[in-house]
């Protein structure tokens, strides 16, 4: 197996699903080079409708070069409200042109304000905010920007093709951005949430400097980690890493390690934990592409979990709900559903209530838990740390189309996704480059 790229392998995809060489080339050249665009899943009211029943404003925001929460924030801001009453399903990369909903409660679409490089469109009015999940999937159209040989996707696409069993198919990992693209720390931050130790989760999103961020940056976090002097810190951490300034704020008036990271807002306290589960996620299918494991077909021991029966054209989902183990008498049964697109083999996002696999899946699971030291129990949390965990589609079978002249890739994806799983496999760079 070809091995993928060393920030790549940090964050638990240690190989690419095709052997051959990539295209090379670049993306998001310009923020109109990478469009994404919600698959909507949110029932609405018309907009004015009844206030006291339906008091969040929903709202679709296309937006350039703006990072989901920055957005929020700045939309916060101008209302003169807490970033708390913003909701939003899905979290977008600021290098793109992305179009999605928010929810902001108890506003009126006469108090919306003009943003730059956001366009905003009312869409009507909604008993509760959006959560994470409530979008069927994304839709993205990327440009590929000086590729040195684009003749190489047609290689790629046959790669895929026998990796997915007939038809393009990629391991379903959690991308690099789930992580930090230049700094992959977030899933340490989580690690060290889940054994209990505030100091080093503290720790690893103050110091951990990485030679991919400017030199001002990690110039602060050696000093931090050196000194453990806050209040000087705070002359050193350049104003743009706020979250940084506002963890040193705490600790210099004399709060503790948790407090510091109970600065973040919920949703990103919540995804700490997430990340964790993530890398997990990453390191069991990466161990399954190791032993030679197939992806598109079940083994004894494995998890499957049928279709959604409503899912959306073009965005095939797994149903919770409906949940097979597949015992040696039920391999070829089962192998014949997912060959069908009825059903999909899983792998664990660890959380208290998860039941690990059976046979060499389940050895593979509890292998890479018991090398992280950890179990479904740690993630009894209080606040926003705690999660029951679920299963997550360890295929991804999207729909490319390919265009050539410039290089182009269209599809789309089921919510939770990365386009960049996708493309990753055929420009075989850098995810600096991605």
């Amino acid at each position: 197996m070809r091995e993928a790229h060393e920030l790549e392998r940090a964050v638990g995809m240690w190989y690419y699903a095709s052997d051959s060489d990539g295209t090379g080339g670049r993306l998001r050249e310009s923020p109109s080079d990478f469009r994404v665009t919600e698959i909507e899943e949110f029932d609405t009211q018309p907009a004015d409708a009844d206030r006291g029943d339906y008091p969040w404003l929903v709202l679709r925001a296309t937006l350039t070069s703006w990072d989901t929460n920055d957005f929020a924030r700045e939309l916060a801001n101008r209302l003169e409200m807490s970033r708390e009453r913003v909701t939003w399903a899905g979290t977008k990369d600021r290098h793109a042109v992305t179009t999605q909903l928010f929810a902001v409660r108890d506003i009126e679409p006469e108090d919306l304000p003009d943003i730059s490089d956001a366009g905003i469109d009312v869409v009507g009015r909604a008993g509760r905010g959006l959560e994470f999940g409530d979008l069927a999937g994304n839709e993205f159209r990327v440009v590929v920007r000086d590729p040195d040989d684009p003749e190489q996707a047609e290689a790629v696409t046959a790669d895929l093709a026998a990796f997915g069993g007939g038809e393009p198919g990629v391991p379903n990992f959690f991308g690099q951005q789930r992580f930090g693209s230049k700094r992959p720390v977030t899933h340490e931050v989580g690690l060290a949430i889940l054994r209990g130790d505030w100091e080093g989760a503290a720790m690893a999103y103050l110091g951990a400097p990485s030679e991919h961020e400017p030199e001002d940056s990690s110039r602060a976090r050696r000093f931090v980690e050196d000194t453990r002097d806050w209040e000087a810190a705070l002359e050193k951490f350049p104003n743009r890493l706020r979250y940084e300034r506002t963890m040193l704020h705490e600790l210099a008036d004399g709060g503790s390690f948790r407090d510091a990271v109970e600065t973040f807002p919920s949703n990103l306290q919540r995804l700490f934990v997430h990340a964790a589960q993530s890398y997990a996620f990453n390191r069991m299918i990466a161990e399954r592409m190791e032993r030679g494991l197939p992806f598109h077909e079940p083994v004894e021991g494995d998890v499957v979990w049928f279709a959604e029966s409503d899912a959306p054209e073009g965005v095939a989902r797994p149903d919770s709900s409906r949940q097979q183990r597949v015992t040696a008498d039920r391999v070829d049964v089962m192998a014949r559903h997912c060959a069908r697109g009825r059903a999909f083999v899983t792998a664990p996002l660890v959380g208290t209530d998860t039941e690990l696999a059976e046979g060499e899946p389940g050895e593979i699971e509890r292998a890479v838990l018991g090398e992280l030291d950890l179990e479904p129990g740690d993630f009894d949390l209080p606040g926003e740390f705690d999660s029951a965990g679920t299963r997550r589609a360890i295929l991804l079978r999207p729909d490319l189309t390919v265009e050539r002249d410039p290089l182009t890739f269209e599809f789309a994806l089921p919510s939770g996704s990365y386009a960049t799983v996708v493309l990753r496999e055929y420009l075989k760079t850098s995810p600096l480059d991605l």
